[in-house]
């Protein structure tokens, strides 16, 4: 046995030599060489000469949360405070405030923090330090920034409590809420990872956590993705070594065996303390928080991801709490979803998923986007795609298909509306899934996509839920419904919710079922359909049968859809991942035309999961009731949502009907459950009548807009042909890129 040297941090830094940290050795009791080694090697694994740098309010705990995390990790442990700023100006820090004031103390402070490295530490920042630019730079460079997020409220009690004098900022007129929300823009624009922190929450267990999140940050192959049709158990090693991540799944959409992509590992999991963190949050807030924890900063690093989501949920919205809560009678709640450009939820992942796209691809190679859509998504899908910068438009372009007379007037004068230089959109005379089956064949056919590839130098990719960034986002906004009722005191954190969402595609209401994964308390996901109800059939009694069925038209034409694509991704999380089952499933469903889930797989669907449906009379009777009694006029997807709700719901607890669509891209069939007896067939005429009646929600400003600026526009139809389809396509990248270069 021998003697063991420890490393301490020296905390006497003279002010002329901070270009290194001086150590001091301890001797130790001696210990086995084993238990040494492999503390040695844990500890400069993870750190090598990187150093963890704390950075947060006032009040945050970094200075507590260093020292931990030093002695966990056998590091040196440096406090910019004590061991830097103080030892510098041979006097304590709120004394050098006093004397200078605040702007010369944030100079004095930046300076410091340039003379200063180290490597291999746990560094714990003061508050004031992110707020100078080049001092941050500089200690960037070898370092990984730990933002301690924790809320306002804790904070500012935390401070008053400890009575602290020393908030540089804080000054007779400037309130210490009004210090911390503006410092809040500097820490958000410097770290890389994000610790949430409760207000309850022990600094051995935040310690914790920011050593996960950095062994999150430095190891991104744990963050990889599967096919819902590949099995852990059945797949090869060719298998196993073709990874993929974030950033491949949002290009390629679809998996090359015909499955969906999920994540490996499943999501990430929130605590009880870290949600009620959220509760006072924004939601670009709790989107930014979210999704960091969903797409690993090697993907997308979270500065960016920040500014992402900035741009995706700031001026394009109308409302600014984005997707507020709204009550409507009794015990139901709605989602409003329509707040978006193009006036449905549609907008949340398609002002967000162009510009994940746009960051992922390589620079190297253009990019067609195929989407397919019922109604909403093609507006929405052009919208956000022709929002991109233009150096990115030069690269990405994008073609929607619909079915030409399967979607409302309004709808289609959206589309042709929304098309710019690099979105178009081609009317199929078919139905949706038509469209839908069409572009998954086109993506599997791999002697076409080659071609486009060696001809054209130009890949393609989808922008349908199919796609897991159209999917990921959804989440946020049934997380944060839920957050909203707390913060209005309607219920207390942990108190269960049910949720109803009209159903067409599933992917809606998988977001919702991925919310409660992640811990959201939601009870149960009530599946409302209109009278294309193979869903709510399928969760009734576990048999999906497209036999002898014919898609009707309804007054909801979103969730006019037989065949659910994300369904297999639900399928596939209850069958324990099991893709030699879904693939054995949705092959006889594409020859057959059905298939049935085994009794257990139907037990643990019906814990989930309970479905109704809606007749057309029943929508129209639905929204002239509510608007009689309430002045509040539902959509038709929101109404389907509504009557089913009604029957299913046992009003123990609250409910939360997403309210998918602004009422007035549904014009004719609002005016009629109004009851209004002459209908003008013009969208814009229909638009200004329902505008007289001042109801609640007002007429949606953008859907306003684009119809003014629509008239007669042109747009492509073709005929129900895969070789027409594709024709079109490559029509297409000849007229872009072949212009564009």
């Amino acid at each position: 046995m021998f003697p063991i040297f420890q490393y301490q941090p020296l905390r006497l830094i003279t002010q002329n030599s901070l270009s290194s940290v001086c150590l001091k050795l301890t001797f130790s009791r001696p210990v086995a060489f084993a238990q040494i080694w492999k503390s040695w090697f844990s500890s400069h694994s993870l750190l090598g000469k990187k150093n963890i740098i704390l950075m947060g309010p006032p009040g945050a705990g970094k200075t507590t949360t260093g020292r931990i995390v030093g002695q966990k990790l056998d590091c040196p442990v440096i406090d910019i405070d004590d061991d830097v700023l103080e030892t510098t100006w041979n006097m304590s820090v709120s004394q050098k405030l006093q004397d200078v004031g605040y702007e010369e103390f944030l100079e004095e402070e930046g300076k410091a923090l340039l003379k200063f490295s180290a490597s291999g530490s746990v560094i714990s920042l003061s508050g004031s330090n992110p707020m100078h630019a080049a001092g941050m730079q500089h200690i960037k460079k070898n370092g990984i920034v730990v933002y301690l997020d924790v809320p306002t409220s804790v904070i500012m009690s935390r401070l008053k409590s400890k009575q602290m004098d020393r908030i540089v900022g804080l000054s007779p007129g400037v309130s210490l809420k009004d210090v911390l929300q503006f410092r809040k823009q500097f820490y958000k624009r410097w770290f890389d990872i994000r610790v949430l922190c409760g207000g309850d929450v022990a600094a051995e267990v935040v310690a914790e956590k920011v050593i996960d999140a950095v062994k999150r940050y430095q190891d991104s192959e744990l963050e990889t993705f599967i096919s819902t049709r590949s099995s852990r158990s059945g797949r090869s090693t060719e298998e196993e070594s073709d990874k993929f991540y974030f950033s491949d799944v949002v290009i390629q959409g679809l998996a090359l065996d015909g499955g969906l992509f999920v994540p490996e590992r499943g999501l990430p999991k929130f605590t009880a303390e870290e949600w009620q963190g959220l509760i006072e949050a924004t939601y670009v807030e709790r989107a930014q928080v979210i999704l960091e924890r969903c797409i690993h900063p090697a993907d997308i690093p979270a500065s960016r991801l920040a500014e992402i989501i900035e741009t995706a949920y700031g001026e394009n919205f109308s409302c600014s709490k984005v997707a507020p809560v709204r009550h409507l009678a009794g015990n139901q709640f709605l989602l409003e979803l329509f707040h978006g450009p193009t006036a449905s939820f549609k907008d949340f992942a398609l002002q967000l998923m162009p510009h994940l796209f746009a960051y992922c691809i390589p620079r190297s190679c253009n990019y067609l986007v195929l989407v397919a859509t019922s109604g909403d998504t093609g507006s929405a899908v052009l919208d956000g795609f022709s929002r991109l910068h233009d150096t990115d438009k030069q690269r990405i372009a994008l073609m929607n298909f619909f079915p030409e007379d399967g979607v409302s007037p309004i709808q289609k004068s959206q589309m042709i509306g929304c098309q710019k230089e690099n979105a178009w959109s081609v009317g199929v005379k078919s139905d949706f899934d038509f469209c839908q089956t069409a572009i998954k064949q086109i993506f599997t056919n791999s002697d076409f996509t080659g071609f486009l590839t060696v001809e054209y130098g130009t890949a393609l990719a989808a922008a349908n839920s199919i796609n897991w960034a159209r999917l990921l986002p959804q989440i946020v906004y049934h997380a944060s419904a839920y957050l909203d009722l707390v913060h209005q005191g309607i219920i207390s954190f942990g108190s269960p919710v049910d949720v109803c969402i009209p159903t067409g595609n599933f992917g809606n209401i998988l977001a919702a079922f991925y919310a409660k994964m992640m811990g959201i308390p939601i009870r149960k996901c009530i599946c409302a359909s209109n009278e294309n109800n193979v869903l709510t059939e399928f969760i009734r009694t576990g048999v999906y049968d497209l036999r002898g069925r014919k898609l009707i038209s309804s007054f909801s034409p979103a969730v006019d859809i037989l065949k659910s694509s994300n369904l297999e991704r639900y399928l596939h999380l209850i069958a324990n991942e099991d893709g030699q089952l879904v693939t054995q499933l949705f092959n006889q469903l594409e020859n057959q035309g059905h298939f049935q889930l085994q009794k257990d797989l139907l037990g643990k669907l019906q814990q989930d999961l309970v479905a109704g449906w809606c007749s057309d009379e029943d929508c129209l009777a639905a929204i002239h009731s509510v608007y009689s009694t309430t002045g509040y006029i539902l959509d038709t997807h929101t109404a389907v949502a509504k009557v089913v709700a009604d029957r299913l719901q046992d009003r123990t607890c609250p409910i939360i009907i997403s309210s998918t669509a602004h009422y007035s891209k549904f014009a004719p069939a609002i005016l009629r459950a109004l009851r209004i007896a002459e209908i003008n067939q013009n969208p814009l005429s229909q638009l200004h009548l329902l505008s007289s009646y001042s109801a609640l929600p007002p007429i949606h400003w953008g859907l306003l807009e684009t119809l003014k600026k629509t008239g007669n526009g042109d747009h492509h139809v073709c005929a129900a042909d895969m070789s027409v389809l594709m024709s079109h396509i490559e029509t297409l990248i000849q007229n872009h890129f072949m212009k564009v270069f």
